[in-house]
């Protein structure tokens, strides 16, 4: 990763924090290098998945390669669970599955905490890899997500919208649903 990937990596991390309370146990889909758990140093407990993820403990966590959730070594839940910049990897036929396995891990209150780029910030990582500011982020993996699927998405799982908002001149977005009461 450049300086550039990590600051704006840093930048989806510092949307995510008012959403993550010290004492939740944290799951991070999309991990990469297991970056929020090093931004949110006072997290105390957080797992951390991705297939390209190297396996190791952290010093307020475990980074675990694999996919979720079938990678995950045991069935417990989770106050929060975040997914920065990873939907638009998620190929569409696979989106309900992992949306109703987020709901499923989750404990009743907890919350879902989702960054999605505009479909238009391709354009412009393209642009920015060529001249070799930034590594590309796995670009060959999008697919051009309809954001505006996102609340559907997730609210016919179960969960119910608690925010969406836009950051970074509008070229991302934030959602944030909670696991209501059954």
């Amino acid at each position: 990763m450049t300086a550039v990937d990590r600051f704006v990596q840093r930048l989806r991390i510092k949307q995510v924090e008012p959403f993550i309370d010290p004492s939740d146990t944290v799951l991070d889909i999309g991990t990469a290098d297991g970056a929020l758990f090093t931004v949110l140093s006072y997290l105390k407990n957080g797992t951390g998945i991705d297939p390209e993820a190297e396996p190791r403990a952290l010093k307020n966590g475990t980074l675990i390669r694999g996919f979720f959730p079938e990678a995950l070594p045991d069935s417990r839940q989770f106050d929060a669970i975040t997914m920065l910049a990873v939907l638009e990897h998620i190929p569409a036929e696979g989106q309900r599955q992992m949306a109703s396995s987020c709901f499923s891990r989750l404990r009743v209150g907890g919350r879902l905490i989702v960054t999605v780029p505009s479909p238009r910030v391709d354009d412009i990582l393209k642009v920015m890899k060529a001249v070799r500011l930034i590594d590309g982020m796995s670009l060959e993996q999008h697919y051009g997500y309809d954001i505006a699927q996102t609340p559907d998405l997730f609210c016919s799982a179960g969960f119910t919208l608690l925010k969406a908002s836009k950051f970074q001149f509008g070229l991302n977005n934030l959602f944030v649903f909670e696991k209501p009461a059954q």
